[in-house]
């Protein structure tokens, strides 16, 4: 859930804000606000989590694909934090113009572009590194025995 949360709310808040400029309604303006804080929060918490779970592997076969996913993370991290940050300041500040309007809508889909980026990369690193897999062998031990 703590990855998955701010993939979902990101993709929605960006859906919402492009809603937005084709309806012109606040209503979607305004919850891509809120989504896009709430995505950026929960980035941050699924940064720290992935950090926290990466530790210990950041050597041997998985070194490469470990680096990539967590660059892409950090990359996703900060864009999440400069998109919200700068939206938030537009809107405090009711600075409203056509430029910040769309430097928005870019840096909101460099993040959805980021967001994608380290969800393959992650995907990778779990299906077809099998990172964090943990496998379940049955106990041969403890099967019943055989009686003819």
């Amino acid at each position: 859930m703590i990855i998955h949360f701010p993939i979902a709310l990101l993709m929605a808040g960006f859906l919402s804000e492009i809603i937005a400029l084709f309806t012109k309604k606040s209503f979607f303006r305004d919850a891509a606000t809120y989504l896009l804080i709430l995505g950026a929060m929960g980035a941050a918490a699924a940064f720290l989590s992935g950090d926290y779970a990466g530790e210990g592997i950041e050597d041997g076969p998985l070194k490469v694909p470990m680096e990539l996913h967590e660059q892409a993370a950090s990359v996703t991290l900060w864009l999440a934090i400069i998109t919200a940050v700068f939206r938030v300041v537009i809107t405090y500040l009711r600075y409203d113009h056509l430029w910040t309007t769309w430097v928005f809508v870019v840096l909101f889909a460099a993040l959805v572009g980021a967001v994608g980026t380290t969800g393959y990369l992650g995907g990778q690193l779990v299906y077809r590194h099998a990172a964090g897999v943990e496998f379940a062998m049955p106990d041969f031990n403890s099967l019943p025995d055989d009686e003819d």
